[in-house]
């Protein structure tokens, strides 16, 4: 049968009519939703990446299922428009009403990008980290929540002190979390971030560059313990810092494990 508006007006709405159970659903809705992305950088530029995106609602007891199909539109909306934080916030606002529903949450992982240039030559290529943002939405406003992985070389200081040359280093993984009441730049979290480790990492180095991190690495050398407590101190100077939790893993290069340190601090 052909679809036309007068028979859509009266096709029955199977998700807003009454549930007798009456359980609450404390979120319900769509995820694992691959999407394309429009993130706005630092620098006011717009790049095109693709999120995988998770938005749910909490559901009345009285209340038999959410729109599904609502949650894939407002996704489509925002998009391209774009995206950075106080964006994301405004499309966990406009959810709500859109779901009839009194609080969600919107999530959604993507690779950024951040173009730098060497530290001697000066040649530039493009890092890439996994930025992970989530707004809890209440009618009584937004948190954001920003979560990155940012990677960084450790030199371990115990292998440069009994050794008469050299020292072994590896890559470390920081993961932060982080919320705070003022909006900030993605790329400040990512680089303050950064430079606690025994050095960056670049996707692309010269001989000269390559001299440079290596010899800078072995006088910067650093414990995952030291590591830790010089992100979470770099991250209690932070701008309307709220709470944080910070998770460093070293990719060990002399063992078949990693090293593994945890922490959280909220403000004071």
């Amino acid at each position: 049968m052909k679809l036309t508006e007068s028979t859509a007006a009266v096709m029955p709405d199977v998700q807003g009519s009454t549930d007798l159970r009456r359980i609450q659903i404390d979120r319900v809705g769509v995820r694992k939703v691959k999407h394309p992305l429009t993130i706005k950088n630092g620098q006011g530029d717009v790049l095109a990446t693709v999120g995988m995106w998770e938005t749910t609602v909490l559901l009345p007891a009285t209340e038999k299922g959410t729109h599904m199909s609502r949650f894939m539109g407002l996704i489509d909306e925002y998009h391209a428009q774009g995206m950075d934080a106080t964006l994301f916030k405004q499309m966990a606002t406009a959810m709500l009403p859109l779901l009839n529903a009194e609080e969600g949450e919107i999530r959604v992982t993507f690779p950024y990008f951040i173009t730098k240039k060497a530290p001697v030559s000066g040649v530039a290529s493009m890092m890439d980290y996994e930025v992970t943002w989530t707004a809890i939405a209440t009618t009584d406003g937004v948190r954001l929540i920003t979560e990155v992985v940012v990677p960084v070389m450790s030199l371990c200081p115990c292998s440069k002190a009994i050794s008469e040359y050299g020292a072994h280093n590896q890559r470390s993984h920081v993961t932060v979390r982080l919320e705070a009441g003022s909006d900030y730049v993605l790329d400040d979290l990512i680089r303050a971030i950064e430079e606690q480790g025994s050095s960056q990492l670049w996707a692309l180095l010269k001989r000269p560059d390559e001299k440079y991190v290596t010899e800078y690495s072995y006088d910067n050398p650093k414990f995952v313990e030291d590591l830790i407590r010089d992100v979470a101190l770099r991250l209690h100077q932070w701008p309307g810092m709220i709470a944080y939790r910070v998770e460093v893993e070293n990719f060990e290069s002399i063992h078949n494990h990693s090293a593994y340190a945890m922490l959280e601090g909220r403000a004071e």
